[in-house]
């Protein structure tokens, strides 16, 4: 039965493609003003206190992909993309049992494995909208201001976001099934992303502090290091999909054994 994940996959589309709207209209502001700010590039690094440069990961702001990184992908790729696919998994069960749907659901011959296993896959439609779409336009907005981005590291900084983007709808996922009401389940995955982006980020200013940033999934994941240093963490992809399969199989766990 696939009912249900072709359901979810429809509604799904919509919140995709304003994401990509969304992100085109934020890459046509930072195209624009990457030709002249990467003239005055070393100054205005220097004007920036130490603490930001280390929260966010900044550097080589004077190349296209150094600045693509710290303006676009530290933020709306990893935090906005981030929360927006834990926004969207918390209200997966959550939504449906408050609704009274789950009901209806469950009274067909599938099981509760089968309904949370669908839903879950139902997220191929933002990682693959979002990670097709993306690329092309950042891809198409260099070459339109005469600059010229490695494919191979875009398509890296893509491909490796797709384990911690999981992460981020894995505890959204906890969260639904843990959790009755829809918009609770939403408003605490967000907050749990954005807090575990904060700690990480603090954690860089202090070097006695850093095993704290361990324990959140945007430490394994480095857009700069991937696009300026062309350096691959496959390692803490792997990490990132293992504790992804975690987040599941604990959501299976407490969905399998609650009462609704």
């Amino acid at each position: 039965m696939t009912a249900i994940l072709r359901n979810e996959s429809r509604q799904l589309q919509r919140g995709s493609l304003v994401l990509i709207g969304v992100f085109a209209l934020f890459s046509v502001l930072y195209f624009s003003m990457f030709p002249e700010f990467s003239e005055d590039a070393d100054e205005l690094v220097d004007a920036f206190p130490e603490a930001m440069l280390e929260f966010f990961g900044i550097e080589a702001l004077h190349t296209i992909e150094g600045f693509i990184a710290a303006e676009i992908y530290s933020f709306f790729w990893v935090v906005l993309v981030g929360v927006y696919f834990a926004y969207v998994s918390a209200g997966m069960i959550a939504g449906d049992i408050e609704s009274r749907k789950m009901d209806l659901t469950l009274s067909t011959p599938v099981s509760r494995e089968s309904v949370l296993a669908q839903k879950v896959a139902a997220l191929w439609v933002p990682l693959v909208v979002l990670n097709v779409g993306v690329p092309l336009i950042v891809y198409v907005g260099a070459s339109l201001i005469g600059e010229t981005f490695d494919p191979i590291g875009l398509a890296m900084v893509h491909l490796l976001s797709i384990p911690y983007l999981l992460v981020c709808a894995g505890i959204g996922l906890v969260l639904s099934v843990w959790i009755d009401r829809a918009r609770t389940a939403q408003g605490a995955a967000l907050g749990v992303v954005f807090v575990l982006w904060l700690i990480e980020g603090a954690s860089n200013l202090d070097p006695d502090y850093e095993w704290i940033g361990y324990g959140t999934p945007s430490r394994y994941y480095d857009e700069t290091a991937i696009l300026v240093r062309n350096e691959y963490a496959f390692l803490d992809a792997a990490i990132l999909l293992a504790t992804f399969a975690l987040l599941v199989l604990v959501a299976v766990g407490i969905f399998v054994n609650r009462d609704i």
